[in-house]
């Protein structure tokens, strides 16, 4: 389940020591940390907002203890829950960073495109896969589009910060308008496998097949034409 890598966190301090060096201009600097899920706080001289994505907003017992050591350690003991799924913590020093995302991804968490100009943590209906009124859980497809982006060539130059959303239920939990991008779960008129006749027994909404977006059928490699769109200016 772990969506963190050792790789992103000796990055960071390999490019926090160039800085430091003189080796790049602050605009640089600022432009690598907020993808790295790093805000510069203006209230005092060494603070850092520190984002933590959490995809579809599923948490494990483990991660959930990860975020609260995080919180005691390196923040004022709590963080702020956003409305994309995410934790952020606030007056982070920054040579503390290091260790906070050690500490995130020993428990599987990222900070990776949490912020700046990428794609942000996608995010899912807080209901999905408990839904009395779902037409199918949208996890597995939102949790597949997560990883294929995470990292993606293109998820870190995009011109501004582009967010998507999942949504399985009749009604809209997760405000697929706000976003840039949203999947609604719907259901097929018709039975698998009858060469695409409408079913005509319609009130039979057990035996339809869903509808899911033709890039992600298959979570396991569902994401390629999401990765198509994307903003141009």
């Amino acid at each position: 389940m772990s969506f963190a890598t050792v790789a992103d966190i000796d990055e960071f301090v390999t490019t926090l020591e160039r800085y430091e060096r003189g080796e790049l201009t602050p605009d640089q600097w600022r432009a690598f940390r907020l993808v790295r899920g790093t805000y510069g706080q203006r209230q005092a001289d060494d603070a850092q907002m520190l984002r933590v994505k959490i995809p579809q907003g599923v948490l494990t017992s483990e991660q959930l203890d990860a975020l609260a050591d995080v919180g005691e350690r390196y923040s004022r003991g709590f963080g702020h829950i956003t409305t994309r799924q995410n934790l952020q913590f606030h007056f982070v020093k920054l040579h503390d960073v290091e260790h906070a995302m050690h500490r995130l991804a020993d428990a599987g968490l990222t900070t990776r495109e949490a912020c700046g100009n990428s794609v942000r943590n996608i995010t899912a209906c807080p209901y999905a896969g408990v839904g009395a009124d779902e037409r199918f859980d949208v996890t597995p497809y939102a949790e597949a589009l997560t990883r294929y982006l995470l990292r993606h060539a293109l998820s870190s130059t995009l011109p501004r910060k582009f967010k998507i959303a999942f949504e399985g239920c009749a009604g809209d939990h997760v405000f697929l308008g706000i976003n840039d991008l949203g999947f609604r779960a719907g259901r097929q008129p018709r039975l698998p496998g009858d060469g695409g006749r409408r079913h005509r027994d319609h009130g039979d909404q057990r035996r339809r097949a869903p509808r899911v977006p033709s890039g992600l059928r298959d979570p396991a490699r569902g994401g390629g034409g999401a990765a198509r769109v994307r903003p141009v200016g």
